[in-house]
């Protein structure tokens, strides 16, 4: 399982991208949905919300568990990914493509997040 380099991690298991033009793209990792199993339900935030980070901003259902969804950075959200809503399995198959979650515009700079060698290294073994 690999972490993309270019992202960056949260504890919880949300990665985020590079901000363009102060708008970040917020997904879950390879890690947590493979964890999580087969996703069927995904409750995301709506588009104008405010997020905090370490806040809880939705929820993923899966055959096995309900899942928080948590925001790893404080902004608000642009958008949300539509077709994951219609076709929640996109979290399972390419979390890092088409399975992220929102995009939010960010309000500051994204504090305590993990490169892709640190959270691979919280995750082992």
């Amino acid at each position: 399982m690999s972490n993309p380099q270019q992202l960056r991690y949260s504890k919880e298991h949300e990665w985020l991208s590079p901000a363009e033009d102060g708008v970040a793209t917020v997904g879950i990792t390879e890690f947590a949905a493979n964890a999580l199993g087969d996703v069927v339900f995904a409750q995301l935030p709506e588009v104008g919300s405010t997020v905090a980070a370490g806040e809880t901003c939705g929820e993923l259902e899966s055959t096995k568990s309900v899942s928080d969804l948590y925001s790893p950075v404080n902004g608000e959200v642009t958008e949300i990914n539509q077709d994951v809503v219609d076709d929640p399995s996109l979290v399972n198959s390419a979390p890092f493509e088409g399975g992220w979650l929102f995009k939010v515009r960010l309000d500051g700079e994204p504090d305590g997040l993990m490169s892709a060698d640190e959270y691979s290294a919280q995750n082992a073994g």
